[in-house]
């Protein structure tokens, strides 16, 4: 049976991936800072994607034909306030730990003509207000797998993106608080000048939350990109998603940014 690793699986995307692939006869290796049973199939592995000795831990896991890297952590606010530490470490775990994951686990993909999948998101090609740190991580995944699409080609290692779009997951459920938590951050001068933009996401917040879909279509997007006979570059999730691929696409991006402005009450 084939076999996969999956970073971030102790909830959300990851779990629900780790989940779905089991169930299709993979041989899951759930990556998760604390390792806990999730079932038949799926082998928990220690692994946080910063940490240099789990990393290494890595080339000790048998044959390994796909590696999803999923993993990652939000970072919200205006770029103006953002705190550089955070910013560091928000590129730390969403960019620089994923490279970190593949390149630990390329020999042994090299040998079986393996896949690469990146879980990006729909604002790795669009970045909104107030979520700049994210969609930069998003956006350097984004880069990082077109490169190696190309550099991987000689071993017919397939590499793809998958980007959801407004998904049922903790990160959404937990947005209130998220939201609530980087305003308590912000300095009184701050709140003040970034009142209006904070009012508007507020809003955008409550109507994208009424679109949620299922994490399973993020789990049976995975799936395809492990398993198509030609593998898509690129694996939109969500009807908005598509939609903002679409317009993304055919707006300037003065209309775009227009767009934006207006959707996010700015």
């Amino acid at each position: 049976m084939p076999s996969v690793l999956i970073t971030g699986a102790a909830r959300g995307i990851g779990r629900a991936s780790a989940l779905h692939l089991a169930a299709a006869g993979w041989n899951v290796y759930a990556g998760m800072r604390v390792p806990e049973p999730l079932g038949d199939r799926i082998t928990p592995v220690r692994l946080d994607v910063t940490n240099d000795d789990h990393i290494e831990q890595l080339g000790d896991l048998p044959q390994l034909d796909a590696v999803v890297n999923n993993a990652g952590i939000f970072v919200g606010g205006p770029v103006e306030t953002l705190d550089l530490d955070e910013l560091r470490h928000q590129l730390e775990v969403n960019v620089v730990g994923q490279v970190a994951v593949t390149q630990a686990v390329l020999p042994k993909l090299r040998a079986r003509r393996g896949r690469v999948v990146f879980v990006s998101s729909a604002n790795g090609r669009v970045s909104a207000p107030m979520t700049g740190a994210y969609g930069a991580s998003k956006f350097a995944l984004e880069a990082i797998a077109d490169a190696m699409r190309i550099e991987l080609r000689p071993w017919h290692i397939g590499v793809s993106l998958v980007e959801p779009g407004v998904i049922d997951t903790d990160m959404w459920r937990n947005s209130d608080t998220t939201l609530k938590e980087t305003i308590a951050a912000l300095s009184p001068a701050h709140r003040t000048l970034y009142a209006r933009h904070i009012t508007g996401l507020t809003k955008a917040m409550v109507r994208m939350r009424r679109g949620t879909q299922p994490v399973s279509m993020v789990a049976q997007a995975v799936e395809r990109a492990l398993t198509d006979k030609n593998p898509k570059a690129r694996y939109p999730v969500g009807k908005d998603a598509r939609a903002q691929e679409v317009l993304r696409a055919i707006l300037p991006t003065r209309v775009m940014d227009a767009l934006l402005a207006r959707v996010f009450g700015i």
